[in-house]
């Protein structure tokens, strides 16, 4: 048996370095766990490279093996969704999922998005805009993949718990080869380059082609790991842009707190909602933990939700169930 070798990868995502290393012979099927120590302290070290991790878990954006200490505040919010919040009920009514085209002035090229219509989609009537972020191992399909958004929205809508709302899921790998594959996290300057390609090229379309609002309160933007901190890092300084925002269990490409929000005073007065989740057996939940502490303490309203998943799809797939009903009130 070829003993496992470790190799370290190191690379840059935003401007947060990250050390990741992983059994470059171990099989791919095992799964690192992260260490969980009970403590009301929050872990100010939270910034520390992650250990050994297998090369499937990093493509996931999992497998961080960073001490998870859990302090006063790192509790669930919410109640888990209900048993088939996600499955296909045959007698509601159904919107439409698409994959669209579209120009992309930053990129140089065309470039791909999912979009939802909600049932009873009309163009006479203006509707609000959910913009919702892979991570650094997916692309404008994975939300689909393991969640199907569309199914979760029809199944609210019909139970009259969310608003109609254009659901749009782009990738967020802004560079011409924008497929997930090989070393996923040399692709990181292309993930900070989405901010332009949001603003300038993603938004002008969908606006341009469906009957969307333009009112910076009918836009919401979110996502998952990578793509939460993606969230965070576009959505919090264009504050005239977006005024809900979710990061789902954010990654290390997340800045520092007060660099998200430099003016707690305007972010007080602008954000209808600003969303921080992450599950309890989560080797990243310090990245989470450090900025809801900074909330806090300036006195920004938000939800902090910690429930007892990992960096996985249930989490996610809980969260975006739970913030959709939350957004557009």
């Amino acid at each position: 048996m070829l003993k496992p070798r470790i190799i370290l990868l190191t690379c840059l995502l935003g401007t947060v370095g990250i050390a990741l290393a992983r059994e470059a012979e171990a099989p791919a099927e095992k799964e690192v766990k992260a260490t969980r120590v009970e403590s009301a302290a929050t872990n100010s070290s939270a910034e520390a490279a992650t250990n050994a991790a297998p090369a499937s878990a990093a493509r996931r954006g999992g497998g961080f093996n960073r001490p998870i200490v859990l302090g006063p505040d790192d509790k669930p919010a919410f109640d888990d969704p209900p048993a088939g919040f996600n499955v296909k009920r045959e007698n509601i009514p159904h919107g439409k999922l698409e994959m669209i085209e579209y120009d992309s002035k930053t990129v140089g090229t065309r470039r791909r998005m999912q979009v939802y219509t909600p049932p009873g989609y009309a163009r006479e009537k203006k509707y609000p805009v959910l913009y919702l972020l892979h991570g650094i191992g997916g692309d404008e399909t994975e939300w689909e993949r393991f969640c199907t958004p569309d199914v979760v929205l029809d199944n609210l809508t019909a139970d009259g718990k969310a608003v109609r709302m254009i659901l749009v899921m782009p990738n967020g790998r802004a560079q011409k080869a924008d497929r997930a594959g090989g070393n996923v996290f040399a692709s990181a300057p292309a993930f900070a380059n989405f901010e332009r390609d949001l603003l300038d090229d993603v938004i002008p379309a969908i606006e341009s082609r469906y009957s969307a609002s333009t009112n910076r309160e009918a836009r919401a933007l979110a996502g998952l790991s990578m793509g939460g901190g993606q969230s965070l890092n576009f959505g919090l300084p264009h504050l005239d842009t977006f005024a809900w925002i979710g990061g789902f269990s954010s990654a290390p490409n997340t800045k520092a707190p007060a660099e998200l929000i430099p003016d707690p005073a305007e972010a007080k007065a602008r954000l209808k909602l600003l969303w921080l989740s992450c599950g309890n057996k989560d080797g990243l939940i310090s990245i989470s933990q450090r900025f809801h502490s900074y909330l806090k303490e300036k006195g920004v309203p938000h939800v902090w939700h910690v429930d007892g998943n990992a960096h996985d799809a249930k989490h996610w797939s809980n969260n975006l169930y739970l913030l959709a009903q939350r957004i557009f009130r």
